[in-house]
């Protein structure tokens, strides 16, 4: 089975080439409900992983081929930190990676180990994964091997950011029933607001799911996302067909000053004038637009 495979657009990261460091078989230590691969029994393992020789010589095929790759995404069917030898490749990566981004996939279960920590910061971009900020549901929807490892995995959230200086993104996948509550999200924005990622992308099921669970609407995910106040967050999911609405100046501020917008927020739903307002705003200096990944993000000046 090929270790490479893509390259394919990634509306938040660019044209990304990935890197499976597990190939034969799923090798997780979660079972998430709503993985898109079959379900499986969480392991803290990956069985017969490739050597760093044969990943690195796939990916110098591979970007041979492919001139016009933006980002080199370092993922496996399941936990991509369960790889052996994850330091040296990621070593061996860097030099051949010219000036591409390094990208990791990774549920963050192993982010409270220190040497983890130190081996990810080397990364240009980190996404690691939040679905759940208490106990008893992140064991009921993540299913992982550890459940008593939560507030462990934050804590190791924030001491990530200490040391990491390049671009760290939380994604939270909701669920129908399970970590779509207000409790829930409340619980997400403390923890948030300690580890200060610089993007978090709030999304749900767009797959067929291992498990019977459901996604939520997207009007939910932004009234979730509303808890999130004052951080940054980019909702993923596809928008309900809408009209084009007027904003006043005090309507974008008002907006902005609860959470930042991306430009998809803006294309979706301002209309022509309320754009030409946004823009007189950028000018005026009352507002300052900021690029994170792919995703653009218009916010208050401070």
């Amino acid at each position: 089975m090929s270790i490479t495979f893509g390259p394919v657009p990634s509306r938040r990261f660019g044209l990304s080439l990935g890197i499976d460091l597990s190939p034969g078989a799923k090798a997780c230590n979660f079972d998430c409900l709503y993985c898109e691969l079959a379900a499986a029994k969480p392991t803290d393992t990956i069985p017969n992983p490739p050597n760093v020789e044969e990943v690195i010589e796939e990916t110098k095929k591979a970007l041979a081929k492919h001139h016009d790759t933006e980002v080199i995404t370092i993922t496996a069917n399941g936990e991509p930190t369960l790889y052996p030898y994850l330091d040296e490749l990621i070593t061996a990566l860097q030099s051949i990676k010219g000036d591409r981004k390094l990208l990791i996939l990774s549920n963050a279960s192993t982010i409270d180990d220190p040497k983890i920590r130190q081996v990810l910061a080397k990364l240009d971009i980190v996404k690691l994964s939040l679905d759940c900020a208490t106990k008893r549901c992140f064991k009921r929807l993540d299913r992982p091997l550890d459940a008593e490892k939560l507030d462990a995995i934050i804590e190791g959230m924030r001491k990530f950011r200490q040391i990491f200086t390049g671009m760290l993104v939380i994604e939270i996948l909701v669920v129908q029933g399970i970590n779509d509550t207000d409790e829930e999200f409340e619980a997400l924005a403390k923890a948030l607001k300690k580890i200060r990622p610089d993007r978090i992308d709030v999304g749900t099921i767009d797959r067929p799911p291992a498990y019977a669970v459901q996604p939520v609407t997207y009007e939910r995910l932004e009234s979730l996302a509303k808890h999130l106040e004052g951080l940054p967050v980019s909702i993923v999911a596809k928008r309900p067909k809408s009209t084009k609405q007027h904003f006043s100046r005090e309507d974008i501020l008002a907006m902005l000053a609860r959470r930042p917008l991306t430009q998809e927020d803006v294309d979706t739903l301002f209309d022509t004038a309320s754009k030409a307002t946004l823009t007189q705003l950028l000018q005026e200096g009352l507002l300052q637009k900021t690029t994170i990944g792919s995703t653009v993000f218009y916010t208050l000046s401070s």
